[in-house]
């Protein structure tokens, strides 16, 4: 597939998106997918991953805040889409920071934090105690977050796809959002050194001939967020309101993905809503989504 992105922008891995998004989405900035369960966001991020590929030489990786038991099938579909067999990091056992050193030990495609707990997203599903629990297990996850990302950036890769967001009454509760948020500012948005200071820690010192080996700029990582909504058609999504906390307005692009009705007929159909850095193409665009992937309809 030809690579249609402009010089200066990460590929969706659609030419004909790339092209809605004036040649692509902006290194460095946060994109949010948002659409309800089964529309085609997961397929979209694969394509945006494998994307990388083509541009960096580095396919992007994927880390999935699921937490209740049901992944996102990444694999199946990438095997069937890309013929690419996801690496996975395990979300157990004890984190070794010197291992990011070593390409075949740190390069992993994909990770679920919460490897199948079961348990839901805001602090309204818990009782008081199971909410401090869950914030202890949440800080004890940091470390293994920092070590996936880092030890995957230190080896080119520049893209990522964080999926699995759940949707909830008010974002502002969900402890995905305050995983996501730490991710997105103290390490996605951090210069290296600093990411690897969170990693080393007191060890720092030893390492830092290593750290200054392996800098790469951050200002060159994209990330592109999965959000899932309750809003199942495109017209709802248009309207939908914005809350204190919600991700969507912070994010420099939003790619809404929904359901649209003509006569008897469902159909699906994607719209950029929003995207700084360039002219963007804001019709409504029909896509379908097969065996292929995601085809826009123009």
């Amino acid at each position: 597939m030809p690579d249609t992105s402009a010089p200066d922008r990460l590929s969706t891995g659609i030419p004909a998106l790339d092209n809605m998004l004036g040649g692509g989405l902006v290194p460095g900035t946060l994109t949010v997918v948002a659409g309800a369960t089964g529309i085609g966001k997961t397929q979209l991020g694969l394509h945006f991953a494998d994307a990388g590929k083509r541009q960096e030489a580095e396919r992007g990786i994927i880390f999935d805040l699921t937490s209740r038991g049901d992944s996102q099938n990444q694999d199946a579909y990438a095997k069937r889409l890309f013929d690419w067999d996801i690496t996975q990091q395990s979300a157990t056992g004890s984190v070794d920071p010197a291992q990011v050193w070593q390409r075949d030990l740190a390069r992993r495609d994909y990770l679920h934090i919460f490897e199948r707990t079961g348990r839901r997203v805001t602090r309204n599903d818990l009782e008081y105690d199971d909410w401090k629990a869950w914030k202890l297990e949440l800080v004890k996850k940091l470390q293994l977050a920092i070590c996936f990302f880092y030890g995957n950036f230190v080896h080119g890769v520049r893209r990522c796809v964080i999926d699995g967001v759940e949707p909830t009454d008010r974002p502002s509760e969900s402890f995905q959002f305050d995983l996501f948020e730490y991710i997105y500012h103290q390490i996605l948005h951090k210069d290296a050194d600093w990411v690897a200071r969170d990693l080393f820690r007191e060890h720092f010192r030893a390492h830092a001939g290593e750290v200054a080996a392996h800098v790469y700029d951050h200002n060159q990582i994209g990330c592109l967020l999965l959000y899932t909504t309750r809003e199942v058609m495109l017209d709802d999504l248009l309207g939908r309101p914005l809350d204190t906390g919600d991700v969507l307005s912070n994010a420099n692009t939003i790619i809404l993905l929904g359901k649209t009705r003509e006569g008897s007929k469902m159909g699906r159909a994607l719209h950029v809503a929003k995207h700084r850095g360039s002219a963007c193409d804001d019709s409504i665009v029909p896509f379908e989504v097969l065996n292929s992937g995601l085809q826009l309809i123009r």
